[in-house]
C-alpha cells in the first residue's frame, strides 16, 4: 500500500481499533498454561503499542508532507543515476542551447490537496545535465487556459521543501495554489506557474541543493534540469527575469543559495526559516567538511562575490531560527542585490507548517512587485520588517508591520 494512501490510512485506523478492543475482550478468556496465556497478552500489547506508533507516524506524515513513499522512510530510495564532474557552472561545458526540447508526459497528481484549485499535475524528469532521475510537480495559473493569455508567457517560481520533505508540501500542506488562486483571478498576485521538483534524492540525506562529483549534481538539477523541462512544455518566461524559487528550513537555505550563485537563473528568493551555513542541517552534504560548508555559504558567497548579483530576497525567521541569517545578508547586499527581512516573533509559533502557511500570501505579494508584474495598489502594506508584537493573523494578512506599530502608539 502507498505510504500516503487512504487506504493505508484506514487500514490502520482499524488495526488501531481492533488492538484496542482485542485485549478488553480476551485478557481474562484466555485459556492453556500461565506462560502461554503471559505471552498472548504480552503480544496483544505490543500490537496495540505498534500500531499506534504507526498511525500517529502516518498522520503526522500525511500532514506535513515529509515522506513521499517508503523508500524514503526506509533509506532506500536513490534517484541519482550518475554524478559527473560538471564544473563550477554547472553545465560540465554543454551548450544548453543546442540541447534538444525536452518533452513531458503529465499526469494528474495524487494525494491531498493535489486536485484543489484547477489541480496539480506531475511528471517522472530524467535530468540530462545532472542525472537525475525524478518527480516534478507543476500548477498552472487560472489564466494560462484562457483565450486572451494564449500569446502570454507566465512568470515560474520553483518551490522547494525542508528535509525531510516531499515535493508535494507546498501544495499539500501549504496549500500554495489553493491561497494564491484567488488573488491571482483579482489580479493582487501575479499568475505564477509553480514547479515543484524533488529535492530528497538520496537516501538518509539532505543534498544541500548541491553539486557534488561523484555523489550528486542537485543544483544542475534544480537550476538547469528543472528549468528548461519548464520552458520547453509550458509558456513561461525566459530565465533569469521571470524566475523564482521559493523554500522553507532546508529549502530556504537552498532557495538563497541558488539565486546568489546563480543570478543569470533566477530574479527573486523567498526564504523562510533558512540558514547560511550548510551545518543548520546536521543531515547535509555540505555540512561534511569545512571546504563544503564554505563553498555553499549564501552570506560567504555574497561577501566574496567581485559583482553583487542582481537579485531580491524576501528573509523571514525568528530569533535563533533564520531571522539572524537574515539580517546578516541584509548586512552584507550592496546594490543592485536587494535585501527584505521580516521579522517574525516567537509568539507566532515555531519551525513548522503553521508558521510558513501564513507567510505564503505577503511573500508572493512581495515577488509579484519584486519581478515587475504588477504596481504596488493603494492600501499595499509597505514593504518593511515585521515587529515582535505581529499576530499570527496578521503574518497571514500582510498587515503585521502596520498593525504592531499601530499597538505601541
Amino acid at each position: 500500500m502507498s505510504l500516503t494512501g487512504t487506504s493505508f490510512l484506514y487500514t490502520l485506523i482499524a488495526l488501531a481499533v481492533a488492538a484496542v478492543v482485542l485485549p478488553l475482550v480476551l485478557w481474562s478468556r484466555l485459556r492453556g498454561p500461565r506462560v502461554v496465556r503471559a505471552a498472548v497478552r504480552v503480544l496483544m500489547l505490543l500490537f496495540a503499542q505498534g500500531t499506534a506508533v504507526v498511525l500517529v507516524f502516518v498522520l503526522v506524515n500525511n500532514e506535513n508532507n515529509l515522506y513521499d513513499n517508503w523508500g524514503d522512510v526506509l533509506g532506500t530510495a536513490d534517484h541519482v543515476q550518475q554524478a559527473a564532474d560538471l564544473g563550477a557552472d554547472g553545465t560540465g561545458g554543454i551548450a544548453l542551447h543546442r540541447l534538444p526540447k525536452v518533452r513531458q508526459t503529465f499526469e494528474a497528481a495524487g494525494g491531498s490537496g493535489m486536485h484543489a484549485a484547477g489541480g496539480v499535475r506531475v511528471t517522472q524528469l530524467k535530468g540530462r545535465v545532472s542525472g537525475v532521475n525524478a518527480e516534478v510537480y507543476v500548477w498552472l495559473p487560472p489564466q494560462y487556459r484562457e483565450p486572451s493569455y494564449r500569446h502570454h508567457r507566465f512568470p515560474v517560481v520553483e518551490l522547494l521543501p525542508g528535509y525531510p520533505g516531499s515535493a508535494k508540501a507546498w501544495f499539500a500542506s501549504l496549500d500554495v495554489h489553493e491561497q494564491l488562486l484567488p488573488l491571482m483571478r483579482d489580479g493582487q498576485v501575479a499568475p505564477f506557474i509553480l514547479v515543484a521538483p524533488r529535492t530528497n534524492l538520496l537516501a538518509g540525506v539532505d543534498t544541500g541543493c548541491a553539486n557534488i562529483t561523484g555523489t550528486v549534481n542537485a543544483d544542475s538539477w534544480l537550476s538547469i534540469d528543472v528549468p528548461k523541462m519548464v520552458m520547453d512544455n509550458f509558456r513561461a518566461e525566459r530565465a533569469p527575469q521571470g524566475w523564482a524559487v521559493a523554500g522553507y528550513s532546508a529549502g530556504a537555505h537552498c532557495a538563497t543559495k541558488l539565486a546568489v550563485a546563480h543570478p543569470d537563473r533566477y530574479r527573486a528568493a523567498i526564504s523562510l526559516s533558512g540558514y547560511n551555513d550548510p551545518i543548520g542541517e546536521r543531515n547535509s552534504l555540505t555540512a561534511q567538511t569545512p571546504a563544503l560548508r564554505h563553498a555553499n555559504d549564501p552570506l560567504l558567497e555574497l561577501r566574496e562575490a567581485r559583482t553583487p548579483p542582481r537579485i531580491a530576497l524576501y528573509l523571514s525567521g525568528q530569533p535563533h531560527d533564520g531571522y539572524e541569517a537574515a539580517v546578516a545578508l541584509e548586512q552584507s547586499a550592496k546594490a543592485p542585490t536587494t535585501v527584505h527581512v521580516v521579522y517574525i516573533p516567537k509568539s507566532a509559533g515555531g519551525h513548522t507548517m503553521a508558521l510558513w502557511r501564513p507567510q505564503v500570501v505577503p511573500s508572493f505579494r512581495w515577488l509579484t512587485v519584486e519581478m515587475g508584474q504588477s504596481r504596488p495598489t493603494e492600501g499595499t502594506t509597505p514593504l518593511v520588517p515585521s515587529s515582535a508584537g505581529a499576530r499570527h493573523a496578521e503574518l497571514a494578512s500582510g498587515t503585521a508591520s502596520r498593525a504592531a506599530a499601530a499597538r505601541r502608539q
